[in-house]
């Protein structure tokens, strides 16, 4: 992993020319509201054989301001099923539920070519690696690709992290059960986001953002299309995966989720 955050940083420094060229010879400049705001919502129930119950939701705003472009988002999901207990009795049960919240502010250097950054994020998982997160980190970003149809970011920095292991963790250490215990460590943070629009009416997104650590390496990417309703209401899918290097035995590694849900601009 180490060798991965070298290789992209050589990458930055050997496309920072490419990308200021093509930053002033391929844009068209495009009028950016203040604000952006964008809610998404979806939900899923089931009866019958099976009954299940899924809502998902996300909040998403950008404050565009002259020398910097501020970035907040308030997502949740949550998951209900009905089971057979051991008295062979149909009960419903929570089987998924995790709520996010993240800030992020962003120092523009060069116009919209380049920026510092500073971000924060909460998230709480009832049934993920660890029950809670808190990450805190700044660093550098660059736009390596900017065309009226088409942009790339990277992101790149140090951070710190704060996490606590679920109540049913079988993680040791020092012969000492770390089950609801907390646990901080210093991070290395990177972050590739792409966005191209497609047509007027569709639009692709890619995101893959890494945290390092020596305890755990936690890997996000999401892929989604977005296809245009009417004026302000889109229709997305997405697939979102989520790797952690180190989880306990009864717990997998990788989480997986596929999403179809509305999205309306304000």
């Amino acid at each position: 992993m180490k060798l991965k955050l070298i290789s992209l940083c050589a990458l930055v420094a050997m496309s920072s020319q490419l990308a200021a060229k093509e930053t002033s010879s391929d844009s068209t400049p495009v009028e950016e509201k203040e604000w952006d705001i964008t809610s998404e919502v979806g939900a899923i129930v089931t009866s019958g054989n099976t009954e299940t119950t899924t809502l998902k939701g996300e909040i998403k705003a950008k404050h565009h301001l002259d020398n910097w472009r501020n970035e907040y988002k308030v997502d949740g999901i949550f998951k209900e099923d009905e089971i057979e207990n051991e008295d062979g009795e149909r009960i419903k049960e929570r089987t998924n539920e995790k709520y996010s919240l993240s800030v992020q502010g962003n120092y523009k250097l060069v116009e919209d070519h380049s920026h510092l950054f500073i971000y924060g994020a909460y998230d709480s998982d009832y049934f993920g690696a660890y029950r809670s997160e808190t990450v805190f980190s700044v660093g550098y970003g660059l736009r390596l690709v900017k065309r009226s149809d088409m942009y790339l970011d990277f992101e790149i920095g140090p951070g710190i992290k704060r996490f606590e292991y679920q109540e049913d963790s079988t993680e040791m250490k020092d012969g000492k059960s770390l089950a609801g215990e907390t646990e901080s460590e210093a991070i290395g943070v990177a972050k590739l986001d792409y966005e191209w629009t497609l047509s007027d009416n569709a639009k692709f997104t890619q995101v893959v953002a890494i945290e390092y650590g020596d305890t755990n390496t936690k890997t996000e990417s999401e892929t989604a299309l977005l296809a245009k309703v009417n004026g302000s209401l889109q229709m997305k899918v997405a697939y979102k995966i989520t790797n952690n290097s180190e989880v306990d035995d009864d717990k997998e590694k990788t989480d997986t989720e596929t999403s179809l849900t509305l999205v309306y601009s304000f």
